[in-house]
C-alpha cells in the first residue's frame, strides 16, 4: 500500500509511517479548527451571512488542504490567514468601502497574480526588494492591530465618544468571560496543550452562557446554512475592475500574502527536511488564493499550526489529507459554532496578535533609517485602524530617510514604486 498510487501522489516515501501522518493530520485540524468560528465572525463583520462564512471558511480549507497534499506533498495546513482576514474585513470593506462582493474580486486577482508570482522566479524579486525590516514591521502593526479589535470585541476596551477606556467594567458578564477564557487560552497554550485555543473557545461559551452575557437563539440548521452559502458562492463583484483604488487594494494584498508565506512555508519546509518542496507548495497555496475568492472566504496561508503536525511526525501530503476529511466533517456541526459568541472569540485573537508581535526580535534598529519607517508601520496600523494606511506612512517614510541620509542608491527603484503609489492613494482619498 506505501508503494501505491497515492503514496506516490502524496510524496510518501517507504520509509514514512501512515499512523504518524494520520495522527499528525488530526492534531492539526484540532490546533486550527478554531479558524473556523473566528475567522466566519471576522468575515461577518464585512456583512457576509455568519454561517455562510463558516461554509466559505470550511470550503476554503478543505480545497487548499486538498491542493497541498497533491500538489505541494507536503504536511502544511492550509486555512484562511489570520491578520489578512482583518485586512479584507477592516480594510478593503471598512477602511476603503468596498462591498464584500468587491473585496471577494480583490482576493481571485491577488490569487492569479500570486500564482504568476509562484510559478515564476518574481517571489524572490519581490521579496528581495522590500527591506526586512518593513516585512516585519507589517507583521507586528497587523498583530498589534488584531489584539485591539479583540479587546474591543471582548469589551476589555469601550469605546467612549472619541477616546478609548482602557478598562471595561468587570461586573459585565462579556468581560468577565472573555478576562477567563483569555487566561485559560494562555496557559493551556504555554503548556502546549493540543487543542487548547479551541478548548477555550468551548468552555468560554458555556460560561457566557452561564453567566448570562448571550443566550440561545434559534438554530441554523447545516440544510440552512448551505442554504445561505448560495448567496455568497461565486458572488464576487468586478465592478470596481477598472479604479485604481481596486488596484492599490490588490497590490496591498499581494505584498501581505506573498511575505507572509513565503516566510511560513520556508520555515516548515525546512522543518521536515524537504525544501524542494517549498514551490510546490507555494504554487498549491497561490491557487488555493484564486479559488479563496471564487468560494467566498479572505485568503488562505500556510497555518502556523502546521508545526502541530510536523511535531508529531506529519512529513507528506498525507497529513493536510487526513485534515481535510476532518474539516470536511465539521459541516455537521456548523449549527453548533453559530451559538459561540465574541465574548469567546476575542481572547483568540488577542492571543494570535501576541504571537505576531515576536516578529520584533527579528528586526534592526541599530539604524534610524531602517528603524523609524517600520516603527511607523506598526503603530500606524492600529492607530489608523488602517493595514494600508499603516503600511503607507512607512512606505513613503523609507525612502525619505534614506535621502535624507545621502543613502537614496541603496534604495531598491521597486521600492521608490511602491511608495509613489502609497503616496498616489492618500492623494486620490484626499480628492475624493
Amino acid at each position: 500500500m506505501k508503494h501505491g498510487w497515492l503514496s506516490r501522489q502524496l510524496g510518501m516515501e517507504p520509509e514514512d509511517q501512515w499512523k504518524k501522518e494520520i495522527v499528525a493530520g488530526a492534531i492539526s485540524y484540532f490546533a486550527v479548527v478554531y479558524i473556523v468560528m473566528v475567522n466566519a465572525k471576522i468575515l461577518s463583520d464585512a456583512g457576509m451571512p455568519l454561517q455562510a462564512a463558516m461554509v466559505g471558511t470550511l470550503l476554503t480549507s478543505i480545497v487548499g488542504c486538498l491542493l497541498m497534499a497533491f500538489g505541494g506533498k507536503s504536511p502544511i495546513v492550509v486555512v484562511p490567514g489570520m491578520g489578512i482576514n482583518a485586512f479584507f474585513t477592516y480594510t478593503l470593506v471598512h477602511s476603503m468601502k468596498l462591498t464584500w462582493q468587491e473585496a471577494l474580486a480583490v482576493v481571485a486577482v491577488t490569487g492569479a497574480l500570486f500564482a504568476v508570482v509562484a510559478f515564476t522566479s518574481l517571489y524572490k524579486m519581490i521579496s528581495e526588494a522590500i527591506p526586512k525590516n518593513l516585512q516585519h514591521g507589517i507583521t507586528v502593526g497587523i498583530g498589534l492591530f488584531l489584539t485591539f479589535i479583540g479587546l474591543q470585541k471582548s469589551s476589555i476596551v469601550i469605546a467612549h465618544q472619541t477616546t478609548f477606556v482602557a478598562i471595561g467594567h468587570f461586573n459585565d458578564p462579556n468581560v468577565i468571560t472573555a478576562c477567563v477564557t483569555l487566561v485559560l487560552a494562555v496557559i493551556l497554550f504555554i503548556r502546549n496543550v493540543q487543542g487548547g485555543l479551541l478548548i477555550s473557545i468551548l468552555i468560554g461559551t458555556g460560561l457566557a452562557y452561564v453567566l448570562g452575557a448571550v443566550h440561545p437563539g434559534e438554530a441554523v440548521s447545516a440544510i440552512e446554512a448551505l442554504r445561505q452559502y448560495g448567496g455568497l458562492f461565486g458572488e464576487l463583484s468586478l465592478m470596481k475592475l477598472a479604479d485604481i483604488a481596486f488596484w492599490i487594494a490588490v497590490f496591498l494584498l499581494l505584498l501581505i500574502v506573498v511575505f507572509e508565506n513565503i516566510g511560513l512555508i520556508t520555515a516548515q519546509t525546512n522543518m521536515i527536511g524537504r525544501p524542494e518542496r517549498f514551490k510546490g507548495s507555494l504554487r498549491a497555496l497561490s491557487v488555493s488564493t484564486v479559488l479563496a475568492g471564487i468560494l467566498g472566504s479572505s485568503p488562505p496561508v500556510a497555518a502556523a499550526e502546521t508545526t502541530a503536525g510536523i511535531a508529531a511526525g506529519g512529513r507528506t501530503g498525507l497529513t493536510p489529507l487526513v485534515t481535510a476529511v476532518l474539516f470536511g466533517a465539521t459541516f455537521f456541526f456548523i449549527p453548533l459554532l453559530g451559538y459561540i459568541p465574541d465574548s469567546a472569540i476575542a481572547p483568540i485573537l488577542i492571543i494570535i496578535g501576541g504571537l505576531m508581535v515576536q516578529g520584533v526580535r527579528d528586526m534592526d534598529f541599530s539604524d534610524f533609517t531602517e528603524a523609524f519607517p517600520a516603527f511607523l508601520i506598526m503603530v500606524m496600523i492600529p492607530f489608523t485602524y488602517s493595514i494600508v494606511d499603516g503600511m503607507a506612512f512607512g512606505f513613503i517614510a523609507y525612502p525619505l530617510a534614506k535621502l535624507a541620509a545621502g543613502k537614496g542608491k541603496e534604495v531598491p527603484v521597486v521600492m521608490y514604486g511602491i511608495s509613489i503609489l502609497f503616496l498616489a492613494n492618500f492623494v486620490l482619498h484626499g480628492i475624493l
